[in-house]
């Protein structure tokens, strides 16, 4: 019998295979895995395929502004990148305040479902680049538009095609109700949605949210009393941040956190709400009892009672920040003491109606208790 030749070359494994032995390769440096493509065309192929995130950040405002020619290098830059990554999960290009409209429609080039697009502080990036979006990408989850120029027609563009989006952030974007209203009626897995000095929203767009619905940031928002009502309405808010209502138009409005709605609330940021009440703390210290962490730092309108609704409420609350705040003075610091027996830390910076001995006894009752002598913000959970 002839000899018969059973070689086998790297060309004949499929690429599976090989994307298995890449993948492996996780644990190593990243100067280790960029060089596993210089080994051959083959293995440079499977080494794009493996790719799943691709962050360029500013590189196309430095291209922009280095180029010499009529020619847009930036624009080039994108598309060769996206034609060599087919395979990207997650695609970053905040901060690229040269990038266009235009540039969106190179997404075409993606192989597979793109789930995170951020483009945070893309300052040209308007309407029409994010129906380029919706268009190329229906599977996204994640999407940041921060201080973009989107507008109410562009955010229900998107929520019409993205009916996945889990994650949003429209911060310092030109958005209404309309537009939120839309994403609450489109989007019914949305869990994390950012609204922070969006000047538009009262909050009314959230009506009808859905239960999935577990934080919102609406720092220096204008929301009203009913709006307020309407984000917590879904039941399912764990993290909210309504921070700096300074500008509520319409009184107090918060104690429609209280309203029953908010009982699986566990971290409640109310930092610089001035217009708070007695009355709207007790609502929200008797209706919300999953409470952990609770910011009133330079709430100016809170006395006694409240004080003492949080203390005899607020039985699984363990971060509390009073710093700056008028109204909290011996007898307020005495009811926490009496209370709040889970708590281990409290942010307390200059209660200048604090006494030292009311200080020192609180620090002899609760030892295991940490005073900081600072104005922190509240933490929010990750995903």
């Amino acid at each position: 019998m002839g000899n018969l030749d059973h070689s086998t070359s790297i060309m004949d494994l499929p690429d599976d295979c090989l994307l298995h032995v890449f993948n492996s390769f996780e644990g190593l440096q990243n100067r280790d895995r960029e060089s596993f493509g210089l080994t051959c065309r083959r293995w440079l192929q499977i080494q794009n395929i493996g790719r799943k995130s691709l962050h360029i950040h500013s590189s196309f405002t430095l291209l922009r502004f280095q180029a010499k020619t009529d020619d847009d290098p930036s624009f080039e830059l994108l598309r060769k990148l996206l034609k060599r990554f087919r395979c990207l999960n997650s695609l970053c290009l905040s901060s690229s305040t040269e990038l266009e409209d235009s540039y969106l429609t190179q997404l075409e080039f993606l192989g597979s479902p793109l789930k995170t697009l951020k483009l945070d502080c893309c300052f040209k990036i308007t309407d029409k680049g994010l129906s380029f979006v919706a268009a190329q990408c229906a599977s996204l989850t994640r999407v940041g538009l921060s201080h973009s120029k989107i507008t109410d027609v562009g955010l229900e563009t998107l929520a019409k095609s993205c009916r996945s989006l889990q994650v949003v952030n429209l911060s310092y974007c030109a958005v209404t109700d309309i537009g939120i209203g839309s994403l609450m009626k489109e989007c019914r897995q949305l869990r994390h949605v950012m609204i922070t000095y969006c000047k538009g929203i009262t909050g009314t767009g959230f009506r009808g949210c859905s239960a999935t619905l577990s934080i919102i940031e609406a720092d220096s928002c204008m929301l009203e009393p009913e709006g307020i009502s309407e984000i917590v309405s879904g039941g399912g808010l764990e993290y909210l941040d309504v921070s700096s209502l300074s500008w509520c138009r319409l009184g107090d409005g918060l104690g429609g956190i209280g309203s029953g709605f908010a009982s699986r609330l566990r971290v409640l940021n109310l930092r610089m709400c001035h217009l708070a009440t007695n009355e709207s703390i007790i609502a929200i210290a008797k209706h919300c009892p999953a409470l952990q962490e609770w910011s009133l730092a330079r709430c100016r309108g809170i006395s006694l009672s409240g004080w003492k609704a949080i203390a005899l409420h607020c039985h699984k609350l363990e971060v509390l920040h009073v710093s700056h705040c008028r109204g909290f003075r011996d007898d307020g610091l005495q009811a926490i003491r009496e209370g709040c027996k889970q708590l281990s830390i409290l942010y307390m910076l200059r209660c200048s109606h604090v006494s030292s001995l009311a200080l020192e006894l609180f620090k002899l009752h609760r030892q295991k208790v940490q005073i900081k002598e600072e104005d922190s913000l509240c933490k929010l959970p990750r995903h």
